[in-house]
């Protein structure tokens, strides 16, 4: 079979664009100002530019494994999804693409952490700590923590989110639901981690994003993806330094060896190396779905 183009761009005429993200275009009906559609394409970022070359489907994973997760999880907590039904929208939209509730978001990335790794291992290194929770000293990179931690971050437009310490977040959205959303994202990861493994995946770190509509908090935006998440093999898990992992690692790695200096223009990436970072991201979505894309 051959692989399909990637989508870097979806146009519908008869909705308003509200934005076009690092990979999300999302659209408002102008019949119904009450729900958006979200359509994830397949530009990828890395060192905070959209490169030239997209994935070819990574935009279909991202949305459907979102939609196993919202599926997964709806008992625990509910969510932003209305429909996946694209009729009348031109056929890039199939796949890659929800109807959603427009909520109010929180402007606070919910983090949870059950290894220690990127910006969290870094501030460690600094601290001995993360988000102002103290861990246990001598602990290599990627250990697995005693505990899940909540280590919440501020949402950036543009370059890296912040991290932040949990009195920040009561600071910014009040005591009460900054403990319901500081519980909810640590039960969350908890549920999924507890699935992944098994399937032979560590679910490292992620983040989630909530809303309130109706004056209920509800899941949104993507979850659990390997956009948003660190998804490591079980069979190669050693802790002591970086892990192999199921997301765009392998384009970070491609850049670095390229000694692109992390100004514009973002380079175009090979083809091989654009397939094979797809083939990752397939491989996520199969070993955790058990099905096909």
């Amino acid at each position: 079979m051959s692989t399909p183009a990637p989508v870097l761009e979806t146009n519908a005429a008869t909705l308003k664009l509200l934005a076009r993200g690092k990979v999300r275009d999302i659209y408002e009906d102008p019949a119904r100002p009450d729900r958006l559609l979200i359509a994830a394409t397949d530009r990828i970022s890395a060192f905070d530019y959209i490169l030239a070359t997209g994935i070819p489907d990574k935009g279909r994973v991202l949305t459907q494994m979102t939609l196993f997760w919202l599926d997964f999880l709806r008992d625990l907590v509910p969510n932003h999804f209305l429909s996946s039904d694209m009729t009348g929208l031109p056929p890039e939209f199939a796949g890659r693409s929800m109807w959603v509730r427009r909520a109010k978001m929180f402007d606070v990335e919910c983090v949870a952490r059950g290894y220690l790794s990127g910006s969290g291992w870094r501030e460690y290194q600094q601290t001995g700590g993360v988000c102002g929770i103290a861990l246990p000293p001598g602990l290599p990179e990627s250990a697995a923590l005693p505990e899940p931690i909540f280590t919440p971050a501020t949402k950036a437009q543009s370059g890296h989110d912040e991290n932040i310490s949990f009195d920040r977040v009561v600071s910014l959205i009040g005591a009460e639901t900054a403990a319901k959303l500081r519980a909810l994202t640590l039960a969350i990861y908890s549920k999924a981690a507890a699935y992944a493994r098994p399937r032979g995946i560590i679910i490292a770190d992620t983040k989630f994003e909530f809303g309130v509509v109706d004056g209920e908090i509800i899941l949104a935006d993507e979850v659990l993806t390997p956009d948003s998440s660190r998804f490591w093999p079980v069979d190669t898990y050693q802790p002591g330094g970086a892990q192999p992992s199921y997301d765009k690692q392998y384009v970070r790695d491609y850049l670095e060896s390229i000694r692109w200096n992390k100004q514009p223009p973002a380079p175009a990436l090979p083809g091989d190396v654009a397939l094979r970072t797809s083939e990752k991201y397939k491989q996520a979505y199969v070993a955790l779905t058990g099905k096909s894309l």
